[in-house]
C-alpha cells in the first residue's frame, strides 16, 4: 500500500504515467521521487532516467561506476538508489574534464553535501581507465563514442572494454547508452556527427569477453534519419539512441 501511495505521489509531481512508476523497483522509484533531485525529475519524461537505471539493475549497497557523468543527471539518481551503503565514481578522463569545465568541479561541490556524500569525484587519463574497488556496474551515456576521437588521444575502445572487463566484479554490468548512427558505419562518424554503429559497439564490447545481456528501446527515435550532427537544433535532444547491457560472465 505505501509502495502504491509512492508511485501515485511521483507519477502526479512529474506527470509521468502511474503504472510505470509503479513497475521499477521500489529503491529506484524512491530515489526518483526524492526533493534533492526534483529539477532532474522535469527531464525524466525526455531521459528515462529511472527507467534507464531499473534496466542497469542498479540496487542498494552497489558500487557504481558513470563514466562521463556530465551535469550529474544520472548521478544523483545512481546515489539515491544504491544509498548510504553504496559508492558511485563519477568519473571524468582528464582529456574530456579539459573541454568540460566546469562539470566536474561543480559535481565536486555537490559531492560535498547530502544526500549525495556516497559520490567520489575522479579524474584519469583516457586510456588508463581503473576503478577503486570491483565494481558492479560501470554506466556511460552519449560517451561511448568518444573514445577514438582526437580530443580523446585516439584511444582504441578495445582498450577501454577490457579496462571495464577487469575492474567489474564477475557478474556485473557495463551499460551503453549512445546515438545511433546508420548501419555500416561503423565509428566513421564519432568526430563529425557523434554517432556510432550498434552493431559495431555489440562486437567491440563481445570481444572483450562480455556476454551480450539486451537492450531496452526507451530512447529510440525511428524519425531520426541518423544524418546529421546530434547537436544539430533538427534533432537535437531527439537523437536515436541505443541502450546496450552486457555482463562480465560469473
Amino acid at each position: 500500500m505505501r509502495y502504491a501511495i509512492l508511485a501515485t505521489a511521483l507519477a502526479a509531481a512529474f506527470s509521468l504515467p502511474a503504472a510505470a512508476i509503479a513497475a521499477l523497483p521500489q529503491p529506484v522509484a524512491t530515489a526518483a521521487a526524492n526533493p534533492a533531485r526534483a529539477a532532474d525529475a522535469k527531464k525524466d519524461a525526455v531521459r528515462k532516467g529511472p527507467d534507464l537505471v531499473a534496466f542497469a539493475e542498479v540496487k542498494p549497497g552497489q558500487k557504481v561506476y558513470d563514466l562521463i557523468p556530465g551535469a550529474g543527471y544520472f548521478t544523483r539518481l545512481f546515489s539515491l538508489t544504491v544509498g548510504p551503503k553504496g559508492q558511485v565514481y563519477a568519473v571524468w578522463p582528464d582529456e574530456y574534464d579539459k573541454v568540460s569545465k566546469p562539470d566536474s568541479d561543480l559535481l565536486r561541490k555537490m559531492a560535498a553535501t547530502a544526500p549525495f556524500t556516497n559520490v567520489r569525484v575522479m579524474t584519469q587519463p583516457a586510456r588508463a581507465f581503473s576503478a577503486p574497488e570491483p565494481l558492479d556496474l560501470v554506466f556511460t551515456s552519449q560517451n561511448y563514442h568518444d573514445y577514438p576521437d582526437p580530443f580523446m588521444g585516439k584511444v582504441d575502445p578495445a582498450v577501454l572494454n577490457a579496462a571495464v572487463y577487469k575492474a567489474l566484479k564477475p557478474g556485473g554490468l557495463f551499460v551503453i547508452v549512445d546515438h545511433s548512427g546508420r548501419p555500416g558505419t561503423g565509428m566513421k562518424e564519432t568526430d563529425t556527427l557523434h554517432r556510432i554503429d550498434e552493431a559495431t559497439v555489440k562486437a567491440q564490447v563481445t570481444a572483450a569477453g562480455f556476454r551480450f545481456e539486451g537492450q531496452s528501446k526507451l530512447l529510440a527515435n525511428p524519425a531520426d534519419p541518423r544524418t546529421a550532427d546530434v547537436f544539430d537544433k533538427s534533432i537535437r535532444g531527439k537523437t536515436d539512441q541505443f541502450v546496450l547491457k552486457f555482463r562480465k560472465p560469473r
